[in-house]
Order: C-alpha cells, then structure tokens, then sequence
C-alpha cells in the first residue's frame, strides 16, 4: 500500500486513535454482539464488498451483522495511515474461514470494507442446511 494521496484524511484528523484501533475496537464489538458500539466505528454510508455480495449504508450493512453473528478471530494486521488490512479467521454459524480484509477510514471512521475469502465451505453447509 503507497501513503496518503491527499484523497483521505490524514491520522492527525483523529485525534488520539489511530485506524488501527478503530478497526480493533470495531471487530471486538461484533465479536461481543454489540452492535451500536459497533455502529459508532462506521459511517453511514458505510460500503462493504465481499464474496457474497455488497451492502451500500450502515443500515444494510448492520441488520446483515445482528443476523450473521460472526465472530472475528485476528491472526495478522498490517495498517497504511488511514488503510487497515488485516488476516483472519471468521465463523459463520459453525463454519470457518480464512478471510482478508481491507478497512478505509475516513474522519476516524471506517468508510469501506472489502473482505476476500473462498465462499465454498459457506455455500456448501447452507446447501446441507436446506
């Protein structure tokens, strides 16, 4: 990841926590099902892509969440100023999987999140949930 391009604002703008604590502090709160401290991490118009669609808003994004219930389970976190990108293990139901993702901030807050993983084993146990 390169530096700041003058598109996002800069660390100084948030004051005392850096994107990396935002992120932390936004993954221990799902992990903890609390979702409006959650929410207070996000923007509102929040936008998620992953390998199994997109959400436009916190709204979307956050109903999708209370019903999912994932649980995060970090292994590796590397940050670019206003950019977190981090390794890890999610559960979906009682399936594991090995995810990466990107976390923009902007004003403090996360602005974007861009996951990537191998969908198999999720579409595979709903399929056998059917």
């Amino acid at each position: 990841m390169s530096g700041n391009t003058g598109l996002q604002p800069s660390l100084s703008e948030v004051p005392g926590q850096s994107a990396k604590d935002v992120v932390l502090a936004f993954v221990d709160a799902l992990n903890r099902s609390d979702f409006q401290a959650a929410r207070k991490c996000v923007a509102e118009d929040l936008k998620f892509e992953g390998a199994l669609g997109t959400r436009e808003g916190a709204d979307v994004y956050f109903r999708d969440m209370e019903r999912m219930q994932l649980k995060y389970s970090v292994k590796k976190i590397f940050t670019d100023d206003t950019d977190v990108c981090f390794f890890y293990d999610i559960t979906m139901a009682s399936v594991t999987v090995f995810c990466a993702g990107w976390y923009r901030l902007s004003k403090g807050k996360i602005r974007s999140i861009r996951v990537v993983f191998d969908p198999r084993p999720v579409l595979e146990a709903a399929e056998k949930n059917k």
